[in-house]
Order: structure tokens, then sequence, then C-alpha cells
């Protein structure tokens, strides 16, 4: 069957996803400004730094995603080590710190006169967690869109998965310290355990149990039940976090616009690195598509998280990564598009 003539991988919710995100934004800022005693009620549910009802909602999202990861994959770690090697040099010793030096240079020299410097260092905060949080869940999506080989995008993600555990919090710890932010080592760790390795032993001995009916629908299935519940929580954490900075938005929306640039050039960056340097290993098209778009996207459910429990619910930092949801569906569509259009260059 052609390409032409199979139905989109893209579910209608993806298809639509800036969609409903700005709907959402719209919405958020609207009951902010009208119910803002209610939001800052919700705001004040909190435990440890870590806001109890996004927590929640964090938690219906991310839990699906660690059910569809495989771990007997990992067995298939050896084959094209090329690909994996791609993945993982872009995801942890390049992403971040372009993702750093991008929010340095456009906060503290370009937008330096248009933003506070104790807004500006939000932020930059808020870019670099999502530029140490690479994408565990929509990656699927985009490697189905340009063909890519299916098992070995679970082995990327899962690798990625383990290595988001130990790298995740020093990672962030030094690029913040970097860029004088003081980071509370308690609170970072404390976000890596909640919203990284219990989702993740939970998605594992969930999996485990699926497995053991030896049906190969059994995970489909159980994760495609879930799948409602995780957008319903994906666009109630926006509509709250744009509640919550309302009051910021009104009184200078351009910071939106002025987020977004940044993110937008980070993205294209890391994709022409990733697909340049697959190009030039000679690596298949089905391997390095998924290679690179898997370093282009991010893990933003775990950026938000972070932020809010390192900031809080208000701060810039939390601002930053939800913008970072509206950005990257369109950008990641486009670099799809470019993605299949070059098909030809790269073996098949």
């Amino acid at each position: 069957m052609s390409s032409t003539s199979s139905p989109s991988p893209l579910g209608f919710f993806e298809r639509y996803l800036s969609i409903w995100v700005a709907l959402c934004i719209a919405a958020g800022v609207g009951l902010g400004l009208s119910f803002s005693g209610l939001f800052q009620a919700v705001a004040a549910i909190e435990y440890a730094s870590v806001n109890l009802v996004v927590a929640v909602l964090i938690w219906v999202m991310i839990y699906p995603m660690m059910v569809s990861i495989d771990f007997a994959s990992l067995k298939d770690v050896g084959r094209k080590p090329k690909g994996l090697c791609v993945t993982l040099v872009v995801n942890w010793l390049i992403k971040p710190f372009t993702m750093a030096i991008l929010g340095v240079l456009f906060f503290e020299y370009v937008f330096a006169g248009l933003v506070s410097p104790e807004d500006a260092k939000e932020y930059i905060a808020g870019m670099i967690l999502l530029g140490v949080a690479p994408c565990t869940a929509m990656v699927f999506v985009w490697s189905q869109l340009v063909r890519g080989d299916a098992n070995y995008t679970l082995v990327q993600v899962s690798i990625n998965d383990l290595v988001m555990v130990v790298a995740f919090a020093p990672i962030a710890a030094f690029l913040l310290g970097v860029t004088e932010v003081v980071v509370p080592w308690q609170t970072l760790l404390l976000s890596v355990i909640l919203y990284v390795v219990i989702p993740l032993v939970a998605g594992y001995l969930t999996r485990r149990r699926l497995d053991a009916r030896h049906d190969g629908e059994a995970v489909a299935g159980f994760t495609a039940t879930l799948k409602p519940f995780s957008i319903v929580g994906l666009l109630a954490t926006v509509v709250l976090l744009f509640g919550f900075q309302a009051q910021t938005i009104v009184a200078s929306p351009l910071v939106i616009v002025l987020i977004a640039i940044p993110l937008l050039l980070q993205n294209v960056l890391i994709f022409i690195i990733a697909y340049g340097w697959s190009y030039l290993w000679r690596l298949p098209h089905n391997v390095a598509a998924p290679a690179a778009l898997i370093g282009t996207s991010n893990f933003f459910e775990l950026a938000v998280a972070v932020a809010i429990s390192l900031f809080g619910l208000n701060s810039g930092a939390a601002l930053a990564t939800v913008v970072g949801v509206l950005v990257e569906v369109p950008a990641m569509l486009a670099l799809v598009a470019v993605a299949n259009s070059t098909r030809r260059y790269f073996p098949a």
C-alpha cells in the first residue's frame, strides 16, 4: 500500500494539538482574570514545593507514555549503534547547552531592553529545563510520520528514559548554576523521582503485568483507554498554568513571542545537527529521521512539572515551558515535512 493511501498515524487530537493548546491558553488567561481567587487557592495546594493538583495532572499525562516503553527492546541496543549514538550525543551533550546559550543570548542581550533581569533569568531557566528533557511520547508519532523503524525508535526512547533518571538533575543543576539561578538540589531531585522514576517504575510494572497475558494488543488497548485522560491532563495543565500567569500575560503579551523565538531556533538548529550528522554517517532514512526528531522534540510534561517545583506556578520558568508546548507541534510538523522531502538523499 502506498503512503498516500495509508491512514495518517497522527490522530485527531495530535493533528490539531496547536489549536487545542491555543484555545486552552485563551481559556486559562480568561479564567485567570475572572476567577483569580480560585487560581490562587489551587496554587496554595502544595507540599515540599510541589503543587499537588498539577502533580496529579502531570502523572496522568506521563504514566501512559511509560507503559508504552518496552524494556525488552533494550536487548537490541547494539543494533545500528550509530543511530543510538546520534540520539544520545545530541540529547545529552549538545541540546541542553545550545538551549542555555540561546536563552542567555536572547534574554540577556537581544531582548535585554524588553524584559527585566529577574524575568529574563526565569525564562532562561524554563528553556534550560526544556532542553534537558528529551521527548518520550510524541516521538512515536513523528517516527510514524517519517516511516521510521518503530522498534529502533523504541530502543532510542527507552535508553533516553534510563539516562534521564541519572542525567537530568545534574545537567539541569549545572546549567541553571551557570546562568546564576539558585537551584535547590533537594527540590530538583524530588522532581526527578516524582516525575521520572516513579512513573517509570509504575509503567514497567504495568507493562510486565500486561505482557504476562501473552496478548499483543494488551498494551495498546490499555494505553488507548488512558489516552483521553492523558489529553485532559495536558489541556487542564495548560489552562491552569496560563490562569496562574494571566495577569503577567495581559500586562506584557509580547513575552510569549519573545520566548517562542529562541525555542523555534533551537528546534531548527538541533534538527540540522542531528539530521546532518546522520546524513554524513550514511544512516538509513528510517533511522536518521527519527534520531533527528527525537533530539529536536521535548518532554515538556517533565519540564513543566520541574519548573513549577523549582520556581513556582506563577514563575516565568513555568510560562516558558508551556510556551514550548505551543511552539513544538507546528515546528515538528514542518520538520517532518523536511525529513520526508529529503528521503531520497539517504540509503534505503
